[in-house]
């Protein structure tokens, strides 16, 4: 198992220690930690919100529901190819048998 080593990122203001693999990993980590950050700001600029921990959730079901959307999206695109590779298989298949 890879070595790992521990890094601190900042979100909403609370320090957090993470365990990362690589320096990919790392930058990817606090990329991550960047965003979440700059949407803490953007929700508490826009909206009145007094508790941090519903800001925080905002934040969480903004990225989770962007997961979820693009799984729905990607779904969708791996059927029409398949369905494509179907119809050119069959295709294939009738030209092969003349």
């Amino acid at each position: 198992m890879a070595d790992t080593y521990k890094i601190n990122v900042v979100i909403g203001g609370r320090n957090y220690p993470v365990s990362v693999k690589s320096t990919e990993e790392e930058q990817g980590v606090r990329a991550a930690a960047n965003n979440i950050n700059k949407l803490i700001s953007d929700y508490e600029s826009n909206y009145a919100v007094n508790d941090k921990q519903d800001v925080l959730a905002m934040c969480a079901l903004q990225f989770a529901s962007f997961i979820e959307v693009n799984k729905v999206i990607k779904q969708e695109e791996n059927e029409a190819m398949m369905t494509k590779i179907s119809k050119l298989n069959a295709k294939l298949e009738s030209y092969l048998d003349t």
